[in-house]
């Protein structure tokens, strides 16, 4: 994993649930052969799949002795703090990590290499801090370069952050590799970073620039593929962060989207401390919102529904997908429940309207 095979200790003190821990949780289920354990000394003695239903028996455990005992030999930090910063407590952790010589990787907003004290263990000891979020140095301005690729763009959007944007796209991605098609996913955030092995994160790119980091990517990865698929960030009623929604849009110029939902939410997860609610808006709604941004830049259309059904029983989540499919007239599903065939279908189906003899 960035640069060499590892055995990772996924720090989530305190907040090892599919919810707070999405940067560990999205590691354990796509790399859990790179995961030695888990450090959260609230759930120590448990395994992964008891707290976060991925992982299987990958334990977890107490502290940085505990992982090491285990075969862990890098640590990665699993959750992605509102703000991004490093909660101080998390500091003897990493000063554990770094003097035993681990590298340490980051996805906090704040660059740990930068930290005189962290820098000064790693030098010590021959460690690297790797900081996921620090921006690429080249800057492009966005010019919809890849509105001309041959390759069909997909990008999921949500109606919420932390809604399974990342998680539709990887399931997509593989189903549609399973179908035989050359598929890539283009990662835009700390956590499908880890799995993909590349990409940026947009949200901490400068803002005339995050379009423009987006373009290259997908200009790059269309070079080889039939179909790239772009990890989703924000959202577009997301009053903190439609921001880096629009910036995905305006870079990466998709022909489909994949409309993201967690059944059952109502309202904007806004920063603590908010006294606004926010209403999620029906998904039809949604779904004009998303098309009319779009065709500010290059027309697209929604082309499924990924519904995340984690907190429903199954007659629930089944019933749910039958009533997104019945309100759009799309196909739906919850990708890892029962499967993104619904999804991957229809991206083929659209890519193959796209390259169709004109009659």
């Amino acid at each position: 994993m960035l640069g060499k095979r590892r055995r990772l200790a996924l720090l989530a003190e305190g907040r090892f649930t599919p919810f707070e821990a999405k940067t560990a949780v999205g590691v354990l289920r796509y790399r859990p052969d790179q995961v030695a354990a888990v450090i959260d000394s609230t759930r120590a003695g448990r395994s992964a799949g008891e707290c976060a239903g991925v992982g299987g028996a990958i334990p977890v455990v107490a502290d940085v002795a505990a992982a090491a005992a285990r075969g862990a030999d890098s640590l990665a930090i699993g959750i992605a703090p509102q703000g991004g910063g490093l909660p101080e407590a998390w500091r003897a952790t990493l000063r554990d990590a770094l003097t035993r010589g681990w590298d340490v990787l980051s996805g906090l907003h704040v660059f740990l290499a930068d930290d005189t004290e962290l820098a000064g263990i790693a030098a010590r000891s021959g460690a690297r801090i790797l900081d996921l979020r620090r921006p690429p140095e080249r800057r492009t301005v966005a010019a919809a370069r890849a509105a001309e690729v041959d390759a069909l763009v997909a990008l999921t959007v949500g109606s919420d952050c932390n809604v399974g944007k990342m998680t539709a796209a990887l399931e997509v991605t593989r189903e549609l590799e399973r179908r035989g098609a050359r598929a890539a996913f283009v990662a835009t955030g700390q956590t499908g970073m880890m799995i993909a092995e590349g990409g940026v994160a947009v949200d901490a790119v400068v803002s005339d620039f995050a379009a423009g980091a987006i373009e290259d990517l997908v200009v790059a990865a269309a070079r080889g593929a039939d179909v790239v698929v772009v990890e989703g960030q924000g959202a577009l009623h997301h009053p903190g962060y439609s921001g880096v929604t629009l910036a995905l849009i305006a870079g990466a110029c998709p022909r489909a989207l994949i409309l993201c939902h967690h059944a059952g939410r109502d309202h904007i997860r806004s920063a603590e401390g908010a006294k606004h609610p926010i209403p999620i808006p029906p998904l039809a709604e949604l779904r004009r919102a998303y098309e009319t941004a779009a065709a500010w830049v290059c027309p697209a259309r929604v082309t499924g529904v990924a519904l995340n059904t984690l907190e429903l029983d199954e007659r629930t989540a089944r019933a749910a997908c039958d009533a997104a499919a019945r309100e759009l007239s799309l196909p739906a599903t919850d990708p890892v429940r029962f499967g993104a065939g619904p999804l991957a279908e229809a991206i083929a189906a659209f890519r193959g309207r796209m390259h169709a003899p004109h009659a």
